[in-house]
């Protein structure tokens, strides 16, 4: 493989981060499609030169679940990306068990794999799959999902989660009641295997605090939380105490069971016109749902991310207040400009690290950017992430 197709794809990725983080215009998406039809052609060229052996498989990606839109959509942008790029490539999904998820690395590794992309379901029981991945020769590199604990992760994909949770935090703040104080606000959190919803978490914290600190939000939800209000910077332990309270597990139907319940638990002080911190967008549409049931809330802010169908259709009908768009298109071209460089025995660009309780992982960020329903058409339709035909209700 030449040189000239890490090139390419790196200046896919550059010019798509920037479109993002710039809030993207028809001209810009315009010409970022022409570049990107040109990588295509470009790289078919190049790629016919050094087939994989049959039976081979050069990059092997294991993803968390099928049963998340968000997972569904990577995979297609990794067999297109890689596929359109040269590489044979397989992905499999974890399911929920780290023990599948070992096993899944082991089967890869037995197909000669040079590169593992890896989405911990728990980031630190992944440990044990990729040191058996490194100790087979293996590059590893962590997908969205930091593994912890380990020196057998090479490099780190990832958008930036602390600015996710900060703009998360940012939205309610903004979109709180003007004027009022003592306004409820109910905090939920990923799963607590992940480190990412720590970091989520963080973000979205640092934003909160002060406003709960000095008594225009009240936590309806944690104890933990309310007993940390004036903590501004809170330590892992800390965390951790809240989120295993306020937890979701990225699970519908336990984020639709703590609603309920939190809901019965209060009094009509902490309903009302409330803010609700959700972690992500099968969580938000589930909580959403059940506060939006209750005849004695009578107006709720929900956050929400990745932008998935379901949700972007609720923020077109105003049952989700807003979802962080993470371009997987950038983020899987940025694996795939590791993975070239690794197996063209190149360097690998990064621009920060991250660190996973042993190491500092060299790491690259994707963008971020807020989508609410006054810019779902620029966002995610100009950019030509989703077609407008997928959802009712666009102006």
């Amino acid at each position: 493989m030449k040189k000239k197709l890490l090139s390419v794809i790196l200046a896919v990725s550059m010019i798509a981060t920037l479109m993002m983080g710039c809030g993207d215009t028809t001209e810009e998406t315009t010409s970022t499609g022409e570049v990107a039809e040109e990588v295509t052609e470009e790289v078919a060229e190049e790629v016919t030169e050094e087939p994989a052996a049959e039976g081979e498989v050069q990059v092997g990606i294991v993803l968390p679940t099928k049963d998340e839109p968000r997972w569904l959509q990577d995979q297609a942008q990794f067999e297109t990306i890689l596929g359109d790029a040269g590489f044979s490539t397989q992905v499999l999904f974890s399911q929920g068990s780290s023990a599948t998820e070992k096993t899944n690395v082991e089967a890869l590794v037995a197909k000669g794999i040079k590169v593992l992309i890896i989405c911990a379901q728990d980031g630190s029981a992944a440990a044990a799959a990729v040191e058996s991945a490194k100790a087979a020769g293996v590059t590893v590199i962590a997908y969205d999902r930091l593994i912890t604990g380990t020196d057998a992760v090479d490099y780190y994909v990832t958008f930036d989660s602390f600015a996710v949770g900060a703009a998360q935090g940012q939205y309610l703040v903004d979109n709180a009641p003007a004027g009022a104080t003592g306004v409820p606000l109910y905090l939920y959190a990923g799963a607590a295997t992940d480190n990412n919803a720590f970091i989520f978490f963080e973000g979205a914290w640092s934003v909160l605090q002060p406003k709960i600190a000095d008594g225009t939000f009240v936590i309806a939800n944690s104890s933990e939380a309310t007993g940390l209000s004036a903590t501004a910077a809170l330590t892992r332990d800390e965390m951790g105490k809240i989120i295993g309270q306020i937890t979701t597990d990225w699970d519908f139907n336990v984020a639709k069971s703590k609603a309920e319940a939190h809901l019965t638990a209060v009094g009509a002080d902490m309903k009302g016109d409330v803010l609700v911190l959700a972690p992500n967008d099968g969580t938000a549409r589930s909580i959403a749902d059940v506060f939006g049931s209750d005849p004695d809330v009578a107006s709720f802010v929900v956050t929400g991310q990745d932008s998935e169908i379901a949700s972007v259709q609720y923020v077109i009908d105003g049952k989700q207040s807003m979802t962080v768009f993470k371009d997987t298109r950038t983020l899987a071209a940025d694996s795939v400009a590791m993975a070239v460089s690794v197996l063209n025995g190149e360097s690998v660009a990064t621009d920060t690290t991250y660190n996973n309780g042993v190491i500092d992982v060299p790491a690259k960020q994707t963008a971020i950017v807020v989508v609410t329903k006054d810019n779902v058409q620029s966002a995610l339709i100009d950019s030509e992430y989703y077609s407008a035909d997928e959802f009712t209700g666009l102006n």
